[in-house]
Parts: C-alpha cells; sequence; structure tokens
C-alpha cells in the first residue's frame, strides 16, 4: 500500500539551514524576541506538521496570485509577485520576499498585498499586530506607502481585508527591534520572555517550541 502521507512528508521536507546572525527576516520581527533569539541559537528543524501547514500557506499563496492575474477580475492589475527585498542597516541587513503588488486600475495606484492563511476566518476581526509590522517594513522598503493584509481561510476560501497606511514611526520601531534582537545575539544575552509578560500573548508559549528552554532561562524546569 502507498503510504501518501509519509510520502508528502518526504517531499516537503527541508535541508536545515541555520540562520546567520545579522541576516534577520521581517515576518518573525513581530514574535517574542526570547523565541527569535533561541531559533538562532538553538535551532531546531520544524516538525512534520508545521512544515505542511507551511505548504498550505505557500498553495494558498499561488491560488493569490492566480486570481490577482486572471482577466476574470479586470479592476486589478498584477504588477509584481514575490518581490525580493533587502534593507541595509549599519550592521544588520533585514530580507525577504513581499507577496504581491497590484495596481488598482479604477483609483491608478498600488497596493502591497500580504497573504495570511487562517485556520478560522472569523476569529480574525483586526489585522495582527505582527503582521502590521511586516507590512510597515515592505512599504518601507519599497517606498510603497499603502497596503493590504489579506486573510484567506484554508476551509472555505472566504477572505477579510485590512487597509494598512504606511506610518513612519512604526516602521522605525520594527527595525529598533531587529537593532535590540541583533544586540543581544551578537553579546549573547537572552532576552526577557516578551510574550510571558503579555496578558495578549502568553497563550502562545503553550505552543512555542522553544518553551522548556525558556522555562530553563528562567530558573524553571520544563
Amino acid at each position: 500500500m502507498i503510504d501518501f502521507n509519509n510520502m508528502v512528508s518526504n517531499y516537503i521536507e527541508k535541508e536545515k539551514k541555520p540562520k546567520l546572525v545579522g541576516r534577520y527576516y521581517p515576518s518573525e520581527i513581530g514574535s517574542c524576541l526570547r523565541k527569535i533569539w533561541f531559533s538562532y541559537k538553538q535551532p531546531k528543524s520544524p516538525e512534520s506538521d508545521l512544515l505542511k501547514i507551511f505548504e498550505m500557506g505557500n498553495m494558498m499563496h499561488e491560488f493569490v496570485v492566480d486570481v490577482l492575474k486572471s482577466e476574470k477580475n479586470g479592476d486589478v492589475d498584477l504588477v509584481d509577485a514575490e518581490l525580493p527585498f533587502e534593507l541595509k542597516m549599519k550592521d544588520f541587513i533585514v530580507s525577504g520576499r513581499i507577496d504581491n503588488l497590484i495596481l488598482l486600475k479604477a483609483a491608478k495606484k498600488n497596493l502591497l498585498v500580504e497573504v495570511k492563511s487562517v485556520g478560522d476566518l472569523t476569529k480574525i476581526n483586526e489585522a495582527k499586530e505582527q503582521h502590521k509590522m511586516q507590512l510597515q517594513l515592505y512599504m518601507l522598503a519599497t517606498k510603497e506607502r499603502e497596503g493590504l493584509l489579506l486573510y484567506i481561510d484554508k476551509k472555505n476560501l472566504k477572505s477579510k481585508t485590512f487597509f494598512v497606511e504606511y506610518n513612519e514611526a512604526e516602521a522605525l520601531h520594527a527595525l529598533e527591534r531587529f537593532s535590540i534582537l541583533h544586540n543581544y545575539l551578537k553579546d549573547e544575552i537572552i532576552p526577557e520572555a516578551e510574550a510571558k509578560l503579555d496578558n495578549k500573548k502568553c497563550w502562545t508559549c503553550l505552543y512555542c517550541e522553544y518553551k522548556g528552554e525558556c522555562n530553563k532561562a528562567d530558573g524553571f524546569n520544563g
């Protein structure tokens, strides 16, 4: 018999590539700084189920590109997809890929579109802070000043969009977080556990792959 689950796991398995201190990614800077620190200092290979979730996100992005390119939707033009970008700072680099740049024909203006696939769209009532932070960095890098966060439900393809306007203070705040992270990594100092100290984010600690290491750093076992 064919074990398709195993075949999928083999197909999406990726070569483990350690992160390099000094090169950072917009998608993670909204996370707990301690978690990001551990991902550089004690990298772990993603579990198979997590890789499958990532792959579903990639498939969803390809679907969005097809929708934006379709002649059936003549009010928009897809200018570009997966735009590479890089922000070179004094002693570190922020790099990544922007999902989509579209042109709204009627308004004749560009919008950066960042796609996020979710398991339950009913729980999304506003754009998440870490996603807005990511989009602010993209707008800073490209000099585009308007963007959309597009959340798509993986179960039924229903979606919600949230308009995001460029805010220089928010973009610079994101860069400052990278600078803080970079200094912690260079100096071999573990940052404080941001998520634990935030009542709105502490629930994420339950699912963090570095929960054990984090507790040990704070003097707890397990």
